[in-house]
């Protein structure tokens, strides 16, 4: 650590109540790391300033400003250690390996070397020291793509898919280019992660060219001879947005601390406060992502990694390329799946596109073994707290049921042709409050970590989620299931005999089903119908 750096955190620090390595609020948001994430923008500013011709330039200016992050600012030589293990360690399987298990090589290496450092960081259980294990869960996400990458650009262009061959790596690139892809500070400890071809679009400028076709009046701005246009508009947005989520959960984390599900307090309320303080523990939790994951994607704007081109139909610069988070779609979802899609949505990417589909054989749809294969990566990737797969394991039985629901109760909510009847607004209140409460049940172990202390807050309010999901399984296994659907089915044809043939409003989650067949509804490694994956074992054991 340089000498002296430390001293202005310690006196922010002593100001709100934490010495500079302790957590604010008992929580993991650190003076320094929020003082980092805001370095960054300046940083990123000066970033973008360096000539478009002089690339190596940024990268230089990319590791030094990362170096100064874990050495000068966070002594972390360990950390640095790690991630120039898996750098290098990658980048050695990429050069040296082919074939089709190059990847795989890459994957156990990488998932491999992060285990042990998740291993020996829950055995300290010492949350007042700042460890690697964020920036490596992001690095792992970035490596294990590059792997793919540089393995797609050996094959025959024709054998790939459109997302494939965007992103294929056909030369290996240069140190210099790899380094700077791989200690990108805005981006380093918290995220979001990216391909690296999307960071060598940006750093040779080829990003920002416009289609032929738009019109030059609705080219995007830009200073001067550089061709990132202007983004620091919707960066300041982010850090706005970002610091109020920040200061929100500051004020809210010591009334809503996880830690008070388990204590003594907890179990003097009502039954209905004790679910509103679940609640709330939760929302309050992920306040601390929204703004950790708002201030580092608002950097990435500033840099211009987050440009996404130009809207076709409004004419404007898009800048979520590298959006991870909407709080919006979180906090506002009524089904299981809108809530996980808005959620660590570059990780739901990664493990879609670089597991779900790659573990399925080409010529095949994906089927139990990819979300098994989906579902253990996750696990593993997040760590191995108890509390992580107690979360993971009932989410996936909420997804299984929601489906059911949407698919044969919804339907008697809305018309055959799909338009809301007047009692539609009624269901839709009624699955935002079971979606919102039965996922703040489910993500409480998240928070919560260990076993015992699960399964206290748990009992706490009766266990009514699993309960739940036990009611509603048994339901729709019954002969109630095959009554609902003739009833829909009668519905529809008697509505179809009124003059026209109207188009039946049931088979919309079967469109999902199929969706899901072709890779494009895994979300979080969570299989999105268990009951229809458990069939599937039972026929292969057959």
């Amino acid at each position: 650590m340089l000498p002296y750096v430390d001293y202005p955190f310690v006196q922010v620090a002593e100001t709100i109540g934490a010495s500079s390595d302790e957590p604010l609020i008992f929580e993991d948001i650190k003076v320094k790391l929020i003082t980092s994430f805001l370095f960054s923008y300046p940083l990123a500013g000066l970033l973008k300033r360096i000539p478009d011709s002089k690339p190596q330039y940024k990268n230089l200016f990319i590791v030094g400003v990362s170096l100064f992050y874990l050495i000068g600012l966070f002594d972390l030589w360990s950390g640095l250690r790690t991630l120039l293990i898996d750098a290098i360690g990658v980048y050695w399987i990429a050069a040296k390996i082919r074939g089709p298990y190059m990847p795989w090589i890459g994957f156990v290496f990488l998932m491999g070397h992060m285990s042990i450092n998740h291993i020996i960081r829950q055995s300290r259980a010492d949350p007042h020291t700042v460890d690697i294990t964020g920036a490596q869960m992001v690095l792992v996400m970035k490596l294990s793509a590059f792997c793919w990458n540089v393995h797609d650009g050996q094959l025959p262009r024709e054998s790939l898919s459109e997302y494939q061959k965007e992103r294929a790596i056909i030369d290996l690139p240069g140190l210099l280019d790899f380094a700077g892809y791989v200690f990108f500070f805005p981006a380093l400890f918290a995220g979001p992660a990216f391909d690296y071809v999307e960071y060598r679009n940006w750093i040779e400028t080829s990003m920002f060219e416009v289609p032929a076709g738009i019109d030059p009046n609705k080219r995007p701005r830009t200073r001067k001879k550089r061709k990132i246009p202007r983004s620091g508009t919707p960066a300041a947005f982010k850090v706005i947005e970002g610091l109020a989520w920040i200061f929100a959960f500051l004020k809210f984390s010591g009334r809503y601390h996880p830690k008070i599900l388990a204590g003594d307090e907890y179990i003097k309320y009502g039954f209905l406060q004790r679910v509103w303080l679940m609640h709330m523990v939760g929302f309050t939790a992920r306040m601390k992502y929204y703004g950790v994951w708002t201030l580092t994607e608002g950097a990435c704007i500033l840099s211009g990694l987050g440009y996404k081109g130009i809207d076709p139909q409004t004419g404007r610069v898009q800048w979520n390329r590298l959006q991870n988070i909407s709080p919006w779609g979180v906090e506002t979802a009524q089904n299981t799946r809108a809530y996980l899609e808005n959620w660590n949505i570059n990780t739901n990417h990664w493990l879609r596109n670089y597991i779900y589909l790659r573990v399925t054989p080409k010529g095949k749809k994906p089927g139990f073994r990819a979300s098994l294969a989906t579902f253990v990566t996750s696990a593993f990737w997040h760590g191995f707290y108890p509390g992580y797969y107690l979360t993971f394991v009932l989410a996936s039985f909420l997804q299984t049921i929601a489906k059911n629901y949407r698919r044969l109760i919804r339907p008697f909510f809305l018309t055959p042709t799909g338009a809301p009847t007047a009692y539609k607004p009624f269901y839709d209140l009624l699955s935002y409050l079971c979606t919102q409460l039965s996922l703040s049940f489910a993500a409480t172990p998240f928070f919560l970590l260990t076993l015992s202390d699960s399964f206290t807050a748990w009992s706490r309010v009766y266990f009514y989620t699993p309960i739940g999901i036990a009611l509603s399984m048994a339901f729709f296994a019954s002969p109630a299931k095959q009554y609902l659907v003739r009833l829909l089915e009668q519905r529809n044809r008697q509505d179809g005999t009124a003059g026209r043939e109207k188009p039946i409003a049931v088979p919309v989650e079967d469109y999902a089903v199929t969706h899901d067949r072709m890779g494009k509804n895994s979300i979080m490694g969570l299989p999105s119908d268990l009951g229809r994956e458990l069939d599937e074992v039972i026929k292969e054991v057959r």
